[in-house]
């Protein structure tokens, strides 16, 4: 399954224009709280550096982007309606909102750094919200969902019928979270975690039920912060007391700046590749002077600044560091790195990492192809690897089956 980015936050945050920047959709964007209504969704892509330089070779992408000798590979993000204080009851658009989020693998929060929305999404002044507190309640709410979610049709019974039908703990968990995408091992790591590996869960108290519930979460959904509107002049000491209390990475960003620059660069008045701090203006008859003004301060206040507008590295640091994904580079011909059709290097996936080639060719490639799997071959050094091999970064690898020996 592709990699899922969810995109969380506050009405008004800024969510809806962090898709339309990393997907160049056109949902619709307003100041008035809610306007997300059923979730939008779109296609973003992360940077790795491509393999083609170092077999020094032409390559012919086909599921993704190659600029350069830089492979841009494709990711779902979602956006949803706007999360407000307890949205697991059900206030705002609630658990309508909670359920888009439960094949996200990372969520994204969009906060808004200038502090002047408040709990609602509504404008207030500048500086009047502490964006703190947005995060504290937006985990809370993230968390008490989770525990909502465990604790449906009744806990007690739930946990009776694991003693009486002497069903294992992880187990009995898995099957009634198995809607949330949520793996086994997560579950066993959060039970040792919290203190309650071996511990029948008809003894576990509420506070304990809670502390396994937030460990869980923070496992199957890590949150990454967004710093969002860096460019207005409260932010940069917004952001530094917000470093001072919260020590989770932090990354600077400004949507709507990634957005203008994407797109002019579609519109080929500017040359822009996302993720640099820097761009260059190709056409600038085209461009009327209060753009031409507008670029200059997103180049001075925001690339310069701050290495980019924070869009493309948001989306790398929770692809590759939080949900630790690697990228591998299935081909038919390992003298030529290409497939049947002489596409070379044509498919780049991004996986977990510690992935194992029987799951890699079963979950990624074809299911008919994990049924008659025989062995991998690595196109770099031609060695033989066999099903439990565990793929590394940038592997070249032919699968080989009974049907194509």
């Amino acid at each position: 399954m592709t990699l899922t980015i969810g995109i969380i936050g506050k009405p008004s945050s800024g969510k809806t224009t962090f898709l339309n920047a990393a997907c160049l959709t056109h949902a619709k964007v307003s100041e008035i709280p809610f306007t997300t209504i059923e979730p939008n969704k779109g296609v973003a892509y992360v940077k790795n550096k491509c393999v083609c330089k170092e077999l020094n070779v032409t390559d012919n992408p086909q599921n993704s982007i190659c600029i350069d000798g830089t492979r841009f590979i494709p990711i779902n993000l979602i956006d949803v309606a706007g999360l407000v204080p307890d949205a697991h009851k059900g206030k705002g658009l609630g658990n309508r909102f909670l359920n888009d989020l439960i094949k996200a693998d990372v969520l994204l929060h969009i906060v808004d750094i200038t502090g002047s929305l408040d709990k609602s999404g509504k404008l207030v002044s500048m500086g009047e919200n502490d964006p703190y507190d947005d995060i504290i309640f937006l985990e809370e709410e993230i968390n008490l969902w989770f525990k909502e979610i465990l604790e449906r049709e009744d806990w007690t019974k739930f946990t009776k019928t694991i003693t009486t039908e002497k069903r294992k703990v992880v187990e009995a968990l898995y099957d009634r979270l198995s809607g949330v995408k949520i793996t086994k091992q997560q579950i066993i790591l959060s039970l040792k975690d919290s203190n309650l590996e071996g511990k029948n869960p008809t003894t576990w108290s509420d506070i304990e039920l809670l502390e396994f519930v937030k460990t869980l979460r923070r496992k199957s959904k890590p949150i990454l912060i967004l710093a969002n509107k860096i460019d207005k002049e409260i932010s940069d000491n917004n952001l530094i007391a917000l470093k001072k209390k919260y020590a989770d990475p932090i990354i600077p960003c400004s949507a709507l700046a990634e957005h203008f620059l994407r797109k002019y660069h579609e519109e080929n008045v500017i040359n822009y590749l996302p993720g640099s701090n820097d761009f260059k203006i190709t056409n600038e008859n085209k461009l009327k002077s209060e753009v031409l003004e507008m670029l200059k301060k997103i180049k001075e206040k925001i690339l310069k600044k701050y290495g980019g507008t924070g869009i493309q590295n948001a989306l790398d640091f929770a692809s590759f560091i939080i949900a630790n994904q690697i990228c591998v580079y299935p081909v038919s011909d390992i003298n030529s790195y290409s497939d049947n059709k002489n596409n070379v290097l044509p498919d780049a996936f991004l996986v977990k990492k510690g992935t194992l080639l029987r799951d890699f060719v079963r979950e990624k490639i074809h299911s008919e192809l994990a049924e008659n799997f025989m062995f991998g071959i690595d196109a770099r050094t031609k060695k033989r690897l066999g099903e439990n091999y565990e793929l590394k970064d940038k592997d070249i690898i032919r699968i080989v089956t009974s049907k194509n020996r």
